[in-house]
């Protein structure tokens, strides 16, 4: 399906003005407030508690494996050094300590890389962690998604046709039983010695935006590719195998390519300490993660929507800054 460009997001003094009898950023807003009031509805149903949390913290999550590309943004609070959230992941194992079926939220991250086709500056995170194991997330991130593509289809389908030349792409992910799935293994297999598809490191290898789109293309346009070298992913993703090579992680590529990152955690603060010393990553950075595994052990996994993205996917764009009804690019200032 041809890909749309709408060419609204370029930042200027009146923007704010022209886009309010735009149909294109009334449907954006129909889209948005779905996606609110369905996903508070999904985790009420499964007991999954909302948590009301800062923008700030002091243990950045996102950018803390080697094959990341993520640049966490730094700030002076009232003297105080810290960070704008890029991912409250770690609040979100907190809050399974006080309830075990999970907790989520909804609310704003920020990076501090450029932004570009496929990267916000800041952009609304759908985040979820629960009771369980890789495949636990993997279930309820395929329930969550469906569930979400149903919605569409029932309360927007014609705007969201006129906007994205059709639904089909909404019609298809609705159907599914379960979507197919592969190893990273078995991906770089089937993609062969094509350079442009998988950057390869010392002791990782990573897949790009390039290799994602051909594994879309030749697989099946909603696919997880799981269990990433240990290497590439953050410390706090489990070990998949017994030489600590592979974590249980996984990616879901639709749409843009990767959608939803997900993954199993350690369970205890002596699994941390060694992904920590594998990763090359003071442990003091993260005392209060390790005292909180070592008081209260707990196996859990979590997953990361990038909304935007999945908007990007619903209306069929290329570009992700028009799905912003008030931009914001690092270092640029916009009105409102």
């Amino acid at each position: 399906m041809e890909k749309f460009s709408h060419g609204g997001w370029r930042p200027s003094a009146d923007r704010f003005i022209k886009i309010m009898e735009d149909p294109f950023y009334r449907t954006l807003i129909d889209l948005q407030d779905l996606l609110t009031v369905r996903t508070a509805d999904f985790w009420y149903r499964r007991q999954v508690k909302a948590l009301h949390l800062p923008i700030t913290t002091g243990s950045i999550s996102s950018p803390m494996g080697l094959g990341s590309d993520s640049v966490p943004v730094s700030v002076d609070l009232f003297g105080q050094h810290t960070y704008l959230a890029d991912s409250m992941q770690f609040m979100l194992e907190y809050g399974c300590r006080f309830n075990p079926r999970g907790a989520w939220y909804l609310m704003p991250s920020f990076r501090g890389e450029d932004a570009d086709e496929t990267h916000l500056n800041q952009f609304f995170h759908s985040e979820a962690e629960i009771e369980g194991g890789l495949d636990d997330v993997i279930e309820a991130v395929q329930g969550y998604l469906t569930m979400l593509a149903r919605a569409v289809l029932e309360q927007h389908a014609p705007d969201v046709a006129a906007h994205a030349g059709g639904v089909d792409h909404l019609v298809h992910m609705a159907g599914l039983d379960a979507f197919p799935r592969m190893t990273l293994d078995e991906a770089v297999d089937h993609l062969g010695p094509d350079p442009l598809a998988v950057e390869v490191a010392d002791g990782w290898r990573r897949l790009t935006r390039h290799g994602e789109r051909r594994l879309m293309t030749e697989v099946s346009p909603v696919l997880w590719v799981t269990h990433f070298d240990h290497l590439s992913v953050p410390f706090y993703q489990a070990y998949g195998d017994p030489d600590r090579r592979t974590s249980l992680s996984a990616d879901l590529l639709f749409g843009t390519g990767e959608v939803v990152g997900c993954g199993e955690r350690h369970t205890t603060g002596e699994q941390v300490r060694t992904a920590l010393a594998q990763h090359g990553v003071p442990e003091a950075d993260y005392q209060w993660y390790v005292d909180m595994k070592d008081a209260r052990p707990m196996r859990t996994s979590g997953f990361g929507l990038g909304v935007e993205r999945w908007l990007l996917w619903v209306l069929n764009r290329w570009d992700i800054r028009e799905l912003q009804l008030a931009p914001r690019l690092n270092g640029v200032a916009i009105v409102p």
